[in-house]
């Protein structure tokens, strides 16, 4: 093996390889004694070099002539000293916290504990049993992908689509996609899929988190697993269980090659981040990295007994954004993904949890200083999922300006009102206008909030309309997981029936959900699968199901046919009409003198809404009229960008209601493009001051038609709606 070893450098922290040997930089600001262990494919321990160098509480070495590939651990000296937060146990082999690449994975064993399993008492003892042939190993990482000229797609906020999505679930199950790229990032980035995202006109892919994780041994023994991946242990790794086998690129490479794919057709790639907390656990939980390398450094401890963790993430434990190495390791994962895997943006995984400095969640934290000074990271996209488990921890509209976030109360209000709650119609025009509530006073803009309906957390849309309660039995808790606040409304029967009117009703909210999402000022997200009805069978916690409850299912059928191309133009349609994507919020009043303004809330009269209507609980229809050419939004020179007039009616009711379309300049007739209750109808051109019959539980949509200009004949949706 090696033979000679010099002193290193501390800098970049991990293991580097520079054409000669490798560099190998670990933190630890508690240890005695660090020992780097090398491992052969098979898990065999080869050698144990001494790292005999410290500079800044970095322990450092240089191994001269190593090649990428190696694999390697190491073990940590000191004290083993729960009540005083100190866990090291030489015993145990620890990961690499900034391994690029991991090679050998978890296999769940008594072993991989720091203390005796089973022992009375519990973490306080210490178990000496040696792991190597259990732990997750580090592997020697260097990749020369040629990006040539990748360039990010750099696509405005106001214009984005974000399509949220697993990396598995969406091909696992693809017919057109071969059968050894089903489930991978190859798989995702192929042309079948790159296709299907540009005729569906999203603009991001999401991902849910591809950063390594473990599956919890709690779920290995129920014959589950951690699919969605909330779980991380490696923050610079992508995920193996993504990467295709034997196929000459490495796991980073095959990363890589998805992005770059992506990029050359305008799309962005956004990835669900959790450095919130990691696999480790609480004090009960197994020694893999973190808790062996330097707990007390790492992790939030209790301030009363040091033994235990402070948990604002339900997971066991919370990272500790306090210290300075700690942000360090983030700061410099997010670089990392940004300039070597050119990823677009991130969406935080219980934002708040990032913000509390001390245990109250500090808008103006550390981190958020770090991120905004970053030279790199101030340019990319990112969304705040701002809330955590802790006091004080649901924080929408609380986040900096530079952050969007998950607007959690437009999910609500928006389920809310389609269910048929009455007194929603007034907080509902505030979310349909960009929740002004929530953004504007803190200067930021309509795209800071996320709008969606659904996410992977929860009911898919179908099931939206099809459950009242959860049904999440196959998860193995006994139903007790999952939120129970789900806004939800099965249309007379709980589950699947083949009655044709409770059918024709949830066809209609779900019409109703999706031209609300996608005639809402802010950015769009949109659940894969759910454009084509995907179901989980009242499952609303499917984070451990990665099987046909969670996968896609692409066979194709009418109504998959008929949803997805309604969806597709109706995405389409946003992202031609000016309208739909303001940059500013609305005034709402009259501008110059003229009789013309920017936004205007109708009731059935047709004249603007008075205070009766908007305080009334009974009320539970909403018109809005939008003026295309008072949109707020300018060309690259500035020049201001006119659209089409665009008219609203919402009708959460079960009566149908008489509702007189709102005059306009010259008379000018509206052409109504979508009516949920008879989506097949075709386009039809309506005088202004005609009464229109606005079923129960429905919403239409109408195009003003301009008067510089002729109407062109049904351009949105009648290919569908003429079927």
């Amino acid at each position: 093996m090696f033979e000679r070893f010099l002193p290193g450098n501390p800098f970049p922290l991990g293991a580097y390889w520079d054409g000669r040997g490798v560099n190998f930089a670990l933190f630890s600001a508690s240890a005695e004694k660090v020992e780097l262990c090398l491992f052969s494919e098979d898990r065999r321990e080869l050698q144990r070099i001494p790292v005999s160098e410290s500079d800044g509480e970095v322990w450092h070495t240089y191994v001269p002539g190593m090649l990428p590939g190696q694999q390697y651990g190491y073990r940590i000296h000191g004290p083993y000293e729960p009540s005083r937060g100190l866990r090291f146990n030489p015993s145990k082999v620890l990961l690499d916290p900034y391994a690029r690449e991991i090679g050998a994975h978890l296999k769940w064993d008594d072993a991989v504990f720091g203390y005796t399993v089973g022992d009375p008492d519990q973490d306080l003892s210490l178990d000496s049993r040696d792991d190597a042939s259990f732990v997750p190993l580090a592997r020697v990482a260097h990749t020369m992908f040629p990006w040539t000229d990748d360039r990010a797609p750099a696509v405005p906020w106001h214009k984005t689509v974000i399509y949220e999505t697993h990396v598995k679930g969406l091909t696992k199950l693809h017919p057109k996609i071969p059968p050894e790229l089903r489930g991978t990032y190859l798989g995702l980035a192929h042309d079948e899929m790159i296709r299907y995202f540009l005729e569906l006109g999203v603009t991001a892919i999401e991902l849910l988190p591809v950063h390594h994780h473990i599956d919890e041994r709690v779920l290995i023994e129920k014959k589950l697993s951690n699919y969605w991946g909330y779980n991380t242990l490696g923050f610079f790794a992508p995920d193996f269980r993504y990467a295709v086998a034997n196929c000459g690129l490495t796991c980073a490479e095959q990363f890589q090659s998805m992005v770059r794919s992506l990029h050359l057709h305008g799309i962005e790639v956004i990835l669900d981040v959790v450095y919130n907390h990691t696999a480790e656990g609480n004090q009960l939980g197994p020694t893999l990295s973190f808790r062996g390398i330097d707990n007390l450094s790492y992790y939030r401890l209790s301030s009363e007994d040091p033994r235990y963790y402070v948990d604002f993430t339900g997971t066991g434990n919370t990272f500790n954004m306090r210290h300075p190495r700690v942000l360090q390791l983030i700061m410099d994962s997010l670089r990392y993904w940004v300039t070597e895997m050119h990823v677009d943006g991130f969406r935080f995984d219980l934002a708040s949890s990032l913000a509390r400095e001390f245990f109250e969640v500090d808008r103006l934290s550390a981190f958020f200083d770090l991120i905004h000074q970053d030279p790199v990271l101030c340019r990319v996209k990112l969304i705040a999922e701002p809330w955590d488990l802790g006091p004080g921890g649901y924080q929408v509209g609380n986040f900096p300006v530079g952050w969007a976030e998950w607007n959690g109360k437009y999910r609500d209000c928006v389920r809310r009102f389609w269910k048929g709650e009455g007194g929603m119609v007034s907080e509902l025009a505030t979310r349909l206008a960009g929740s002004s509530d929530l953004y504007e006073a803190s200067g930021k803009l309509p795209h800071a909030s996320i709008n969606f309906i659904t996410c992977h957390d929860g009911f898919t849309l179908l099931d939206l309309v099809s459950y009242e309660q959860k049904h999440n039995e196959a998860n193995g808790e006994e139903n007790r997981d999952g939120t129970d606040a789900n806004w939800s409304m099965n249309c007379g029967v709980e589950g699947p029936t083949e009655d044709p009117a409770i059918l024709a009703l949830r066809t209609k909210q779900k019409l109703n959900f999706w031209l609300t999402l996608l005639t809402s000022q802010g950015v769009p997200m949109v659940q894969a699968g759910d454009e084509f009805c995907h179901t989980q069978s009242g499952n609303n916690n499917a984070y451990c199901q990665d099987n046909e409850i969670s996968w896609l299912n692409w066979e194709p059928t009418a109504e998959k046919l008929f949803f997805t191309q309604l969806v597709q133009q109706l995405i389409w349609m946003r992202r031609k009409e000016p309208v739909f994507q303001r940059r500013h919020f609305f005034q709402g009043r009259e501008i110059r003198g003229s009789d013309i303004r920017d936004v205007v809330w109708i009731g059935p009269s047709g004249k603007p809404m008075d205070e009766s209507e908007w305080t009334s609980p009974a009320v539970q229809c909403l018109g809005v009229r939008l003026s295309g050419d008072m949109t707020g939004v300018v060309d690259e020179f500035g020049n201001p960008v006119e659209g089409s007039s665009m008219l609203l009616l919402f009708n959460a009711s079960e009566q149908p209601i008489p509702f007189v379309l709102p005059k306009r300049r010259g008379s000018l007739r509206w052409e109504r493009i979508l009516d949920t209750d008879q989506p097949r109808l075709a386009p039809e051109r309506l005088a202004a001051g005609e009464t229109y019959t606005l079923m129960g539980h429905t919403s239409v949509l109408f195009r003003g038609e301009r008067p510089t200009e002729p109407l062109p004949p049904g351009e949105f949706l009648e290919p569908i709606l003429s079927e």
